[in-house]
Parts: C-alpha cells; sequence; structure tokens
C-alpha cells in the first residue's frame, strides 16, 4: 500500500479517536446508547470514549435543582382564593431511567409541580396555609417524590415561597386579630381583678382581727400624701362612726 495512503488513514483514525473522546465533570453522568440500545451503566466521570455514529450520547447533571413554581390560583376548602407560589429543589438519581422513561424531566416536575400545589392546598383550609407551612411542605414533598420517582428524580424539598390573599381577606384577618387583642386583654384584666379581690378579703380579715392595723394603715397613708409635697388635708374616719351616727339620726326622727 501507498505509505502516503497508509499516513492518510492514520491521520483519520487519530483524529476520530480524538473525536471520541468526552470529559465528563464529577456531577455529570453520560447515558450512551449504543445501536440504539442503550448500555447498563451510564458512564462517568472522567474520560469516556464515544464511537460515533455507532454511540450517542445524552448528559445529565446530578446536581440539585432549584425551580420556581409559578403563581397558581388556589380555592381552599373554605372557599378562599388565594395565589400561591413554590419552590421546588430535586435532583436525578438514576440517569437512565431520566432518559428513557421521561421525553423531557425538567418540564415534566414543572407541570406536576403545579397540579399538585393546586390540589394539596385546594384540600386545607386558610388557617392551615398560613400557620401550617411545614406540614404542607412535607406533604407536597412526598406527593412529589412519589411520582417522580419512576422517572429517577428525587424531590428533596418543597417550600411554600408567597401567599397573596385578596384585600377583604387582609381586612378580615386584621379586624379577627384585633378583635382577639380585646378579647384577651379583657381577660387579663378581668384575672387582674379577681385576684386583687381575693388578695382584699384577706387583707380585709387579717384587719379586722387586729382594729390597730387599721390605725397603722390610716397613719402610712397620710404618710404617702405628705411625701407629695401638696396642701391636701386628709382626716380618716373609720366607717364605723359614720353606721352609729346613721343610727342615733334614725333613732331621733322616730323619737320625734
Amino acid at each position: 500500500m501507498d505509505p502516503s495512503m497508509i499516513a492518510i488513514v492514520a491521520v483519520i483514525i487519530v483524529i476520530y479517536l480524538l473525536s471520541s473522546i468526552k470529559i465528563l465533570a464529577e456531577y455529570e453522568r453520560g447515558v450512551i446508547f449504543r445501536l440504539g440500545r442503550v448500555l447498563p451503566q451510564p458512564k462517568g466521570p472522567g474520560v469516556i470514549l464515544v464511537f460515533r455514529p455507532i454511540d450517542r450520547i445524552v448528559r445529565l447533571s446530578l446536581r440539585v435543582e432549584a425551580m420556581e413554581v409559578p403563581p397558581q390560583d388556589v380555592v381552599t376548602r373554605d372557599n378562599v382564593t388565594l395565589k400561591v407560589n413554590a419552590v421546588v429543589y430535586f435532583r436525578v438519581v438514576d440517569p437512565t431511567k431520566a432518559v428513557i422513561e421521561i421525553a423531557n424531566y425538567l418540564f415534566a416536575t414543572s407541570q406536576l409541580s403545579q397540579t399538585t400545589l393546586r390540589s394539596i392546598l385546594g384540600e386545607a383550609e386558610l388557617d392551615e396555609v398560613l400557620s401550617q407551612r411545614e406540614k404542607l411542605n412535607v406533604r407536597l414533598q412526598a406527593v412529589l417524590d412519589e411520582h417522580t420517582g419512576p422517572w429517577g428524580v428525587k424531590v428533596s424539598m418543597v417550600e411554600l415561597k408567597q401567599v397573596d390573599l385578596p384585600e377583604s381577606m387582609i381586612r378580615a384577618i386584621a379586624r379577627q386579630a384585633e378583635a382577639e387583642r380585646e378579647r384577651r386583654a379583657k381577660i387579663i384584666h378581668a384575672e387582674g381583678e379577681a385576684e386583687a379581690a381575693q388578695n382584699l378579703e384577706k387583707a380585709a380579715a387579717i384587719m379586722a382581727s387586729q382594729p390597730a392595723a387599721i390605725q397603722l394603715r390610716y397613719l402610712q397613708t397620710l404618710v404617702e400624701i405628705g411625701s407629695e409635697k401638696n396642701t391636701t388635708v386628709v382626716f380618716p374616719l373609720p366607717m364605723d362612726i359614720l353606721s352609729n351616727v346613721g343610727r342615733v339620726l334614725e333613732k331621733l326622727a322616730k323619737d320625734a
């Protein structure tokens, strides 16, 4: 054979081998189709050989993807209309399934997230959506992970991002919160009055057993008034004197 032909063939082979070399990053895997049939195990990371046109490679990333779910119109179980969006965190755990079982796992996961968000929140009441987000997040993650598992996709976390309420509902919640604060204030005030009444009852019982305690209390009150440097003069007058005067006046009226 002509040496020049041998050199040309050798150059073609070298170029073909060099073009067959593929480098996959640590987070990448390559699903190889050889003559239309997928190889049992994906290739990578590192240097691999893809012999075109016999082989065809599909690269997939194994890193966690963060996908935002667009705002969805949700009607809760108590007939309140909301706009809710969320964030879904997922990753490919089986590259072969992600290529064979689903045409576009990103688009499919996005659409499934939107429908699942509407259906799950539609079964909850407004108070649950506002106060029990962690519970709803766990439920959303479990449902999505169950449906994406056959695609080789693992949903690791779902977070409700924002809940938009109608203006009328915001005003109603504000009125409810204000009424709740007033109710608590009245309860606290009533409990304070009841406790004060009990303490006054105990103090009255002690003073009734010791008449001198009443006089000491009168003197202490005078000291407190005098410490304020005012011109008010207070003369303590026991209530039993007033009752005695009343009885005397009543007796005089009967005699007249």
